[in-house]
């Protein structure tokens, strides 16, 4: 579970533990990563927190050793880790940009490049992204994450066909807006809040609770006949 600390992750991450698998919680934020592995583990789960920079091939691989020292194999990958900023496309900063693209969407490749290597050679495994309705629509202001998360599905998609024959499934998850660390302080601002409400059939964000029965549906064998495929978790944003 890469990028589990917080938000959408963290959901996850539990609602696996919840299904009685055993996650290994990866993130940037050791701290965050190992509270949420003691809530898991508390509640009669099975976790343990591992520090990854998933911008760093080395780290990649020291993570995905530390998963096998621990699991004995990998079933599962969730890319969930990711950054993002707002800002204006004509004058968006060049450094923002390049760390965007740098967690969402390579650091995402090399998890799966490094973990595939690993469901390859077992011949089974079930990779799940989190993408987003911004890799399929536009999402003014927020031209770095659009990039990072349409070059998210793309590389869903490719690993899709190129691992099937291999054993691998992968598929992604498309989230519209919703409430997490990560979007607070883009809701901060009333009008951004409305902005991205609008959008959404249901009228109203979503919560972390709400992405877990999707991502446990693409981590399962009930989704076994499934891949190459972006779910849609958004209100009904992308039925418009």
């Amino acid at each position: 579970m890469v990028g589990g600390a917080s938000g959408l992750g963290e959901a996850i991450a539990q609602g696996l533990a919840q299904a009685n698998a055993r996650v290994v919680v990866a993130d940037l934020n050791l701290d965050g990563a190992g509270h949420v592995a003691q809530m898991i583990n508390e509640a009669g789960g099975r976790a343990r927190a591992v520090q990854v920079d998933a911008t760093k091939k080395q780290s990649v691989g020291e993570m995905v050793q530390a998963a096998l020292a621990e699991l004995g194999q990998i079933d599962v990958l969730v890319n969930s880790a990711g950054v993002t900023k707002r800002g204006a496309a004509v004058d968006y900063d060049e450094e923002d940009w390049d760390r965007i693209l740098a967690v969402n969407l390579k650091g995402l490749f090399l998890c799966c490049q490094a973990v595939g290597k690993v469901m390859i050679g077992q011949k089974s495994g079930s990779i799940v992204n989190l993408a987003s309705v911004g890799g399929q629509v536009a999402l003014p202001g927020s031209v770095a994450y659009a990039a990072s998360k349409g070059g998210v599905v793309q590389v869903t998609r490719t690993l899709a066909v190129e691992w099937a024959p291999l054993g691998v499934r992968v598929n992604a998850l498309a989230p519209c807006s919703f409430a997490t660390e990560l979007t607070k302080p883009i809701y901060a601002d009333p009008a951004n809040y409305e902005f991205f409400v609008r959008q959404i059939p249901l009228g109203r964000v979503g919560t972390p609770p709400e992405i877990v029965g999707a991502a446990l549906f693409l981590a399962s064998d009930a989704s076994s006949m499934v891949t190459g495929h972006i779910l849609a978790v958004d209100g009904g944003l992308l039925a418009q």
